[in-house]
C-alpha cells in the first residue's frame, strides 16, 4: 500500500475542489472531515480485502 502518486496542476487543482466539497459538508471542521475520510477509507479496505466489519483483521 505504499504507492506514491505525482499529479500535473490540473489533477491537483481537482483534488482540492473534491477536498474542499468534502470539507464543507462538515461545515468547515476539517478534524470531522478527515475523521470520517479516515472511517470511509477503512470500510472501502475492507471491502477490497473481501472483509465483514467487525471481523479480525
Amino acid at each position: 500500500m505504499d504507492h506514491i502518486l505525482t499529479l500535473d496542476s490540473r489533477q491537483e487543482a481537482a483534488l482540492q475542489a473534491v477536498a474542499d466539497k468534502f470539507i464543507a459538508l462538515h461545515k468547515g471542521d476539517v478534524m470531522k472531515a478527515l475523521k470520517e475520510m479516515i472511517v470511509l477509507n477503512g470500510h472501502l479496505q475492507d471491502k477490497l480485502d473481501g472483509r465483514r466489519p467487525g471481523n479480525a483483521r
